[in-house]
């Protein structure tokens, strides 16, 4: 069995299951053609074994990342392409993913993107209520 996204008439991911080709071809769940394969281990167009590095055989790295709800199909590209995060961002051509204009800081803390400053903010955790235990 294989992991396949279901897509609409529009290319958009309405669902993922894990489903046997000959099973989709059969056309019991539907148009075979709106099923589209998809690699539960690629993300960013490499392929990751199951200890979490990077595949020696990156053939196996299948339309740039593992499908989601919402992603997009792009047939030119073979490539499932995640929503967009903010409208700043921009395509990354290999990896399929979304780029902010500025990378986020690697300093170890935790930081959100605010579109109205294009920058990298970082967030402050509240301290616990008075009543903690």
């Amino acid at each position: 069995m294989s992991h396949f996204a279901i897509v609409d008439e529009n290319d958009v991911v309405i669902e993922v299951q894990r489903i046997a080709q000959d099973v989709i071809d059969t056309g019991a769940f539907g148009a075979p053609a709106s099923f589209v394969q998809t690699s539960y281990n690629t993300r960013g167009g490499i392929h990751y074994g199951e200890d979490g590095e990077p595949s020696v055989d990156q053939s196996k790295a299948l339309r740039k990342n593992y499908a989601g709800i919402g992603f997009i199909f792009d047939r030119a590209r073979d490539a499932f392409i995640p929503p967009q995060n903010f409208p700043s961002w921009t395509l990354d051509e290999f990896s399929c993913l979304w780029e902010a204009p500025t990378p986020m800081p690697t300093d170890g803390k935790q930081y959100e993107w605010d579109e109205s400053t294009l920058s990298w903010v970082e967030v402050v955790p509240l301290p616990p209520p008075d009543d903690a235990p």
